[in-house]
């Protein structure tokens, strides 16, 4: 399938390249932590329950300060993979 001026197959490799980037944020937001648990949060000095530094190892966060990180909205620019006339006026 063409798509104006493109050549064939650029449209599904554009779409298959977003796709993959997609993923890969989603996969870099979702990574486990690594290395020693912190004792105190790293954001409001509260003490870490050693429950939660044995179950997630690696963790810097108390559990409110990070539901409040989870439930915060991340708000990203898009890109513009095409760069037509049309996609950049919206």
């Amino acid at each position: 399938m063409a798509g104006g001026w493109a050549r064939d197959g650029a449209v599904e490799e554009q779409i298959e390249a977003s796709i993959k980037d997609e993923l890969a944020r989603m996969r870099a937001s979702r990574a486990e932590p690594q290395g020693d648990s912190l004792t105190h949060c790293a954001e409001c000095e509260e003490e870490i329950p050693e429950a939660r530094r044995l179950a997630r190892p690696g963790v810097k966060l108390c559990i409110d300060c990070q539901e409040e990180r989870d439930g915060a909205f991340q708000q990203r620019g898009g890109i513009n993979r095409r760069g037509s006339k049309d996609s950049q006026l919206k």
